[in-house]
């Protein structure tokens, strides 16, 4: 099965798929499924423990539209 990663907005990575984390020491971490903080409050790094859910995270395309509602997405790309 191929890895499939879901980014959720405003919330964790969605990974799915047969594939081998490892810990600090080189351990390895044996997962099917995991969602990965992505904002940086979880008490369980690098697992979501739903934290962002309590801290407001936004992610990034709408921290930006807020920050500046002028902006529009540019998918990463500049024009200059």
């Amino acid at each position: 099965m191929a890895i499939n990663i879901k980014v959720r907005d405003n919330g964790p990575y969605l990974v799915e798929g047969e594939f081998t984390m490892t810990d600090a020491q080189g351990n390895p971490i044996e997962v099917k499924k995991a969602a990965l903080c992505r904002c940086g409050g979880s008490t369980m790094k690098p697992f979501c423990d739903g934290t962002h859910s309590k801290i407001g995270f936004k992610g990034a395309n709408e921290a930006v539209q807020e920050a500046d509602p002028g902006a529009q997405s540019s998918g990463g790309t500049s024009s200059t």
